[in-house]
């Protein structure tokens, strides 16, 4: 098992004042900004952010693809920095799988050995056909990958990677063209293997409620910077950040202004009509703050913090209805058992629900 650590890494492109035709100068691209991260051994950890926010560039980084501008990559301690990708002992699975379509799906996997030879002494064919059991492809050695489908690919991709028995697995976005329901099927057999062989492991993913579903930790990515990084369940109810609480999940997000402290609880004003709610955790010395509620703790049997929500959509997902509306200009989202019979509907908190995001004194 290997321990992964990034420390201060930035990657830029281009430089830094490029003369232009007109005098002017061009600003370098920033790909990434003195991002910090420690990924422990044996732990699933998940690079997760918008499209064009970093998550890629960083995985290529630690793979050895890109050579960060500044900073440092180490496994165990020891730099990377010179290090190509073929001698740093990772397994990468990339978004299109890049099989070769003119080998078999043994052969593809056997590919991964060309260069090192199998673990615990033993022969390709044996490392292949065990490996073709670990993803559940006993049989499938001789089809050509066209023979396959989606997701079968995807775990002969998987096989291939972890064919020299890599120390860290590195995969990106490698679920992003599968059907909703193959993917969570898959997601779950990733974390078994995963676990199965305690392989250090870093995800890239776009798809928050995978990140959630799958990881150990993760790390929120936006703009190139690390927003937030923590287990799954604290980065949802806890979120450091708006662009955390906004992006991870369905979320209330407001603005108010502290009128009264009560012992630990605060009377907020929010909204246009500077409504007033009572909110616990808002620290003492704050006048302004910026919170948020998750759809789920808005309930219509809650007689504290009554809000009520003017109604634009409904979306019936099932067992659940997830309603859009407005509360006071504020942007609001519900999740119901039934859906509303009116044009409104009433709903409230405990105080307790709401996640003070940031505060201010001015």
């Amino acid at each position: 098992m290997t321990e992964l650590r990034l420390a201060g890494v930035s990657k830029r492109y281009g430089d830094t004042e490029t003369s232009t035709t007109a005098g002017e100068s061009e600003a370098e691209a920033i790909a990434l900004q003195n991002v910090d991260l420690t990924v422990n051994d044996g732990e699933f950890f998940t690079l997760v952010g918008p499209s064009g926010c970093g998550k890629t560039t960083t995985l290529r980084t630690i793979a050895g693809f890109e050579e960060p501008t500044t900073g440092t990559v180490t496994f165990d301690g020891d730099p990377m920095t010179g290090v190509p990708p073929e001698d740093r002992d990772v397994g990468v699975v990339f978004q299109s799988y890049a099989l070769f379509p003119h080998l078999s799906v043994a052969e593809n996997v056997s590919y991964g050995l060309k260069f090192r030879a199998p673990p615990a002494g033993l022969t390709v064919d044996e490392r292949v056909r065990e490996l073709l059991e670990l993803v559940d492809l006993e049989g499938m050695g001789e089809r050509d990958p066209a023979q396959l489908s989606g997701g079968q690919q995807q775990r002969v991709a998987l096989a291939r990677a972890l064919a020299p028995a890599p120390e860290l697995l590195l995969l990106d976005e490698p679920m992003s063209a599968l059907d909703a329901r193959l993917r969570e099927s898959l997601r779950r057999q990733l974390s078994r293997i995963q676990s199965e062989l305690d392989i250090t492991t870093v995800y890239v993913t776009h798809d928050q409620a995978e990140a959630l579903a799958i990881s150990d930790r993760l790390a929120v990515m936006h703009d190139g910077e690390i927003e937030q990084i923590g287990r799954p369940k604290d980065v949802y109810r806890e979120p450091d950040s708006r662009f955390v609480a906004e992006f991870v999940g369905d979320n209330n997000v407001f603005d108010g202004r502290v009128v009264d402290h009560d012992g630990e609880r605060a009377t907020v004003a929010v909204g246009e009509t500077q409504t007033r709610v009572t909110l616990a955790g808002v620290p003492t010395d704050a006048t302004h703050i910026a919170a948020c509620v998750r759809p789920g703790a808005l309930r219509r049997e809650t007689t504290q913090n009554q809000l009520t929500v003017d109604i634009e959509t409904t979306e019936f997902l099932g067992e659940r209805v997830r309603v859009h509306g407005h509360w006071n200009s504020v942007p609001i989202v519900l999740r119901l058992a039934e859906p509303p019979s009116g044009e409104t509907c009433s709903v409230g908190f405990e105080p307790e629900a709401a996640h003070v995001i940031s505060s201010s004194e001015t």
